[in-house]
Protein backbone atom coordinates (compact mmCIF):
# COMPACT_ATOMS: atom_id res chain seq x y z
CA UNK A 1 0.00 0.00 0.00
CA UNK A 2 1.27 3.47 -0.88
CA UNK A 3 1.01 6.32 1.61
CA UNK A 4 1.12 10.04 0.90
CA UNK A 5 3.46 11.88 3.25
CA UNK A 6 3.58 15.64 3.71
CA UNK A 7 7.03 17.06 4.44
CA UNK A 8 7.24 20.19 6.60
CA UNK A 9 10.64 21.87 6.87
CA UNK A 10 11.01 24.33 9.75
CA UNK A 11 13.93 26.22 8.26
CA UNK A 12 12.86 28.83 5.72
CA UNK A 13 16.46 29.74 4.85
CA UNK A 14 17.69 29.43 1.29
CA UNK A 15 20.33 26.72 1.39
CA UNK A 16 18.81 25.20 4.54
CA UNK A 17 20.70 22.18 5.89
CA UNK A 18 17.41 20.84 7.26
CA UNK A 19 15.91 20.97 3.76
CA UNK A 20 18.96 19.01 2.55
CA UNK A 21 18.25 16.44 5.27
CA UNK A 22 14.61 16.29 4.18
CA UNK A 23 15.64 15.79 0.55
CA UNK A 24 17.94 12.94 1.57
CA UNK A 25 15.25 11.32 3.75
CA UNK A 26 12.84 11.38 0.81
CA UNK A 27 15.53 9.95 -1.49
CA UNK A 28 16.25 6.95 0.77
CA UNK A 29 12.65 6.25 1.82
CA UNK A 30 10.78 3.08 0.91
CA UNK A 31 9.02 3.24 -2.46
CA UNK A 32 5.70 2.76 -0.64
CA UNK A 33 5.91 6.36 0.54
CA UNK A 34 5.11 9.30 -1.77
CA UNK A 35 6.22 12.75 -0.63
CA UNK A 36 5.04 16.33 -1.11
CA UNK A 37 6.85 19.29 0.41
CA UNK A 38 4.16 21.56 1.86
CA UNK A 39 4.91 25.28 2.08
CA UNK A 40 4.59 26.79 5.57
CA UNK A 41 6.62 29.98 5.17
CA UNK A 42 3.69 31.85 3.65
CA UNK A 43 1.21 31.11 6.46
CA UNK A 44 0.10 34.29 8.25
CA UNK A 45 0.39 33.98 12.03
CA UNK A 46 -2.65 32.26 13.44
CA UNK A 47 -5.27 34.69 14.74
CA UNK A 48 -8.73 33.29 15.61
CA UNK A 49 -10.35 36.58 14.58
CA UNK A 50 -9.38 35.83 10.97
CA UNK A 51 -10.65 32.25 10.94
CA UNK A 52 -14.05 33.01 9.44
CA UNK A 53 -15.11 32.19 5.87
CA UNK A 54 -15.01 35.83 4.75
CA UNK A 55 -11.68 36.74 6.39
CA UNK A 56 -9.71 33.46 6.43
CA UNK A 57 -6.34 33.83 4.69
CA UNK A 58 -6.17 31.77 1.50
CA UNK A 59 -2.83 30.30 2.65
CA UNK A 60 -4.54 28.77 5.70
CA UNK A 61 -7.22 27.13 3.56
CA UNK A 62 -4.60 25.85 1.11
CA UNK A 63 -2.47 24.43 3.92
CA UNK A 64 -5.40 22.67 5.62
CA UNK A 65 -6.58 21.16 2.33
CA UNK A 66 -3.07 20.06 1.37
CA UNK A 67 -2.42 18.46 4.74
CA UNK A 68 -5.79 16.69 4.86
CA UNK A 69 -4.89 14.93 1.61
CA UNK A 70 -1.88 13.23 3.23
CA UNK A 71 -1.75 10.08 5.33
CA UNK A 72 1.26 11.13 7.42
CA UNK A 73 3.69 13.96 8.02
CA UNK A 74 7.47 14.17 8.23
CA UNK A 75 8.79 17.13 10.23
CA UNK A 76 12.38 18.17 9.58
CA UNK A 77 13.37 21.19 11.59
CA UNK A 78 16.18 23.09 13.24
CA UNK A 79 16.16 24.24 16.82
CA UNK A 80 15.93 27.95 17.54
CA UNK A 81 16.65 29.06 21.12
CA UNK A 82 16.12 25.56 22.53
CA UNK A 83 12.67 25.20 20.95
CA UNK A 84 10.95 24.75 17.63
CA UNK A 85 10.92 27.53 15.02
CA UNK A 86 7.90 29.81 14.77
CA UNK A 87 7.16 28.44 11.28
CA UNK A 88 6.46 24.96 12.66
CA UNK A 89 4.52 26.21 15.69
CA UNK A 90 2.36 28.40 13.46
CA UNK A 91 1.69 25.46 11.11
CA UNK A 92 0.59 23.40 14.11
CA UNK A 93 -1.76 26.18 15.22
CA UNK A 94 -3.23 26.78 11.75
CA UNK A 95 -3.74 23.04 11.22
CA UNK A 96 -5.38 22.53 14.61
CA UNK A 97 -8.24 24.91 13.84
CA UNK A 98 -11.12 25.43 13.52
CA UNK A 99 -11.85 23.60 16.76
CA UNK A 100 -12.92 20.02 16.07
CA UNK A 101 -11.41 19.94 12.56
CA UNK A 102 -7.71 19.46 13.32
CA UNK A 103 -5.72 18.03 10.43
CA UNK A 104 -3.30 16.48 12.96
CA UNK A 105 -5.78 14.13 14.64
CA UNK A 106 -4.46 10.53 14.54
CA UNK A 107 -1.95 11.43 11.80
CA UNK A 108 1.26 9.36 11.93
CA UNK A 109 4.32 11.58 12.08
CA UNK A 110 8.08 11.43 12.31
CA UNK A 111 10.37 14.12 13.68
CA UNK A 112 13.93 14.72 12.55
CA UNK A 113 15.77 17.67 14.04
CA UNK A 114 19.16 18.97 13.07
CA UNK A 115 21.45 21.67 14.36
CA UNK A 116 25.00 22.86 14.03
CA UNK A 117 25.50 22.13 17.73
CA UNK A 118 26.16 18.85 19.46
CA UNK A 119 22.66 18.00 20.71
CA UNK A 120 21.10 17.92 17.25
CA UNK A 121 17.97 19.89 18.04
CA UNK A 122 16.93 17.86 21.09
CA UNK A 123 14.86 20.74 22.52
CA UNK A 124 12.96 21.34 19.29
CA UNK A 125 12.35 17.62 18.85
CA UNK A 126 10.78 17.26 22.26
CA UNK A 127 8.81 20.51 22.09
CA UNK A 128 7.33 19.37 18.78
CA UNK A 129 6.63 15.89 20.16
CA UNK A 130 4.82 17.46 23.14
CA UNK A 131 2.59 19.55 20.88
CA UNK A 132 1.81 16.59 18.60
CA UNK A 133 0.78 14.44 21.55
CA UNK A 134 -1.61 17.16 22.70
CA UNK A 135 -3.02 17.43 19.16
CA UNK A 136 -3.67 13.65 19.17
CA UNK A 137 -1.21 13.06 16.35
CA UNK A 138 0.85 9.89 16.43
CA UNK A 139 4.57 10.72 16.51
CA UNK A 140 6.89 7.76 15.92
CA UNK A 141 8.82 6.97 19.10
CA UNK A 142 11.89 5.18 17.71
CA UNK A 143 14.32 5.72 16.23
CA UNK A 144 14.81 9.18 17.66
CA UNK A 145 16.57 11.48 15.21
CA UNK A 146 18.71 14.32 16.53
CA UNK A 147 21.26 15.24 13.86
CA UNK A 148 24.24 17.24 15.19
CA UNK A 149 26.84 19.19 13.19
CA UNK A 150 24.57 19.36 10.14
CA UNK A 151 26.83 21.91 8.49
CA UNK A 152 29.45 19.14 8.14
CA UNK A 153 27.16 16.48 6.60
CA UNK A 154 26.92 17.64 3.00
CA UNK A 155 29.03 17.98 -0.10
CA UNK A 156 28.79 21.25 -2.06
CA UNK A 157 26.07 19.73 -4.27
CA UNK A 158 23.85 18.96 -1.24
CA UNK A 159 24.55 15.22 -1.14
CA UNK A 160 25.49 13.38 2.05
CA UNK A 161 29.24 12.92 2.59
CA UNK A 162 29.15 9.64 4.54
CA UNK A 163 27.42 6.39 3.65
CA UNK A 164 26.80 5.66 7.36
CA UNK A 165 24.71 8.83 7.64
CA UNK A 166 22.70 7.89 4.57
CA UNK A 167 22.15 4.38 6.03
CA UNK A 168 20.93 5.91 9.29
CA UNK A 169 18.51 8.14 7.37
CA UNK A 170 17.28 5.08 5.42
CA UNK A 171 16.66 3.24 8.71
CA UNK A 172 14.59 6.17 10.00
CA UNK A 173 12.46 6.14 6.88
CA UNK A 174 12.07 2.35 6.88
CA UNK A 175 10.75 2.52 10.44
CA UNK A 176 8.51 5.44 9.52
CA UNK A 177 6.97 3.36 6.72
CA UNK A 178 6.32 0.53 9.20
CA UNK A 179 4.82 3.04 11.67
CA UNK A 180 2.45 4.43 9.03
CA UNK A 181 1.40 0.89 7.99
CA UNK A 182 0.65 0.00 11.63
CA UNK A 183 -1.62 2.98 12.04
CA UNK A 184 -3.31 2.85 8.62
Amino acid sequence: MTHKVAVLVGSLRKGSFNRMIANTLVEVAPKTLEFDFIEIGDLPLYNPDLDEDDTRPAAWSRFRTDMAAHDAVLFVTPEYNRTLPASIKNALDVGSRPYGASIWDKKPSAIVTGSMGGVGGFGANHNLRQALVFLNAAPMQQPEAYIPAIHELFNDDGTIKKDDTKKFFASIMEQFGIWIDKLA
